[in-house]
């Protein structure tokens, strides 16, 4: 989809490229290698040091660190691009360009050890029962974690950790229990293989264990309340709203590449005894209304991230309305860009089951997408008390 109405990207990242240029360009490389991607679990290892060698797993780390620091409204259109070449690879840039934020935050010497590698990435993974112990320089940290996206081509891994002190968990000034992300080399942790599904396989979101690892505490990051030490606008915005932002734009890639697949099949497909698909009534109207929804989605999302962007460079202030309404675009964005794909997979019949149907794995990682957190249909309830005058779910925001 051509951005005829929007203004040109902006090179501010500090990397000298224009990203959105970049994105584009790797395109055609990125899509060649989708098969190679999906069979393997993992971005093949060329692809991503090309991935990292053109910057875009720094491009949200601050520019003292050598990162782009790019802002909110180009960030989407880049994700959006290179999940229109491969929804998995568009997933994994997403996970570890938002996730290297921390770097904002850290002690600033931790940040250069680990940034001063310029293919440096980061996975990460959720854990309910991960603890780290208060010791003399550090912590000693324990953990299981899941669904660390890219852990195959990262060079460090974080996984989010109770903080604890003699067997007991610390609490913050709040009352709740401290929680902290503890960034390790890769090569400490043991990496558990078991990313056994169907859509986006190409992220190899495996999960990761370590037991009793020793970690400085300057690799102990706290960014729930901490200030960030860096004054961009970016590092106002909560991680789990730039996730958020970051996927939705994944979402609407896919999206884009499934319609396109359509039309390219619709245009020398002839169903037996009918017309070309292209020349049908009902195909038409289908993908009308699909165009129409995708367009809408996606202008809703860019309209939100830019007017949201404005407003807190402006004021340097992210308010609650500010996050209600990227959450609402996002989820938005999302639940329509599923919806379309099962609007192109419907068009495509019987010749969308087949494993080399350029529909299929754009159906089955669309609806891996649909299932993540930032796409529960919960958020429109929260969104919708925020407008009748109510509190939102502050959670997921």
């Amino acid at each position: 989809m051509n951005d005829a109405t929007a203004p040109e990207a902006r090179d501010t990242t500090g990397l000298g490229h224009d990203m959105l240029a970049v994105a584009r360009s790797l395109g055609p490389e990125i899509a060649a290698a989708a098969d190679r991607t999906d069979a393997e679990c993992e971005i093949p290892p060329p692809l991503a040091a090309r991935l990292a060698d053109a910057g875009l797993f720094r491009m949200l780390v601050p520019r003292r660190l050598g990162g782009g620091e790019l802002d909110l409204p180009t960030y989407v259109r880049v994700l959006e691009e290179v999940a229109r070449a491969d929804g998995s690879t568009g997933w994994c840039v997403n996970q570890g360009a938002v996730f290297a934020t921390n770097a904002a935050f850290m002690d600033p010497e931790a940040a250069r050890e680990i940034w001063s590698d310029p293919r440096a990435a980061i996975s990460n993974g959720p854990s309910p029962t991960a603890r780290a112990e208060v010791v003399e320089g550090g912590y000693r940290l324990s953990g299981h974690w899941a669904f660390s996206s890219g852990i195959r081509h990262a060079t460090w891994v974080a996984g989010l950790a109770f903080v604890e002190r003699a067997g007991e968990r610390v609490t913050a000034p709040d009352g709740g229990p401290v929680l902290r992300h503890f960034v390790v080399p890769k090569s400490e942790v043991t990496i558990v293989e078991n990313w056994d599904v169907r859509g986006l396989r190409g992220t190899g979101s495996h999960h990761f264990e370590v037991h009793d690892l020793f970690v400085p505490e300057r690799f102990g990051v706290y960014t729930y309340s901490d200030p960030a030490r860096e004054p961009g606008p970016l590092y106002k915005f909560p991680m789990i709203l730039l996730f958020a932002s970051g996927f939705s734009s994944v979402a609407l890639g896919i999206a884009r590449a499934s319609l396109d697949a359509l039309a390219g099949l619709a245009g020398g497909r002839v169903p037996r005894g009918m017309q070309t698909l292209r020349d049908q009534p009902l195909v038409q109207m289908q993908m009308g209304r699909a165009e129409a929804g995708l367009r809408a989605a996606r202008a809703l999302l860019h309209e939100t991230v830019r007017e949201v962007w404005h407003d807190v460079e402006t004021t340097g202030e992210l308010t609650v309305e500010h996050r209600v309404r990227l959450r609402l675009a996002t989820t938005h964005a999302i639940r329509s860009a599923a919806s379309t794909v099962d609007t192109a997979y419907d068009g495509f019949g019987a010749e969308g089951i087949y494993a080399s149907s350029p529909i299929q794995r754009r159906f089955q990682d669309i609806h891996v997408v649909t299932q993540h957190v930032q796409a529960r249909m919960a958020h429109y309830e929260s969104a919708g008390r925020w407008f009748l005058g109510l509190e939102p779910d502050m959670r997921w925001l």
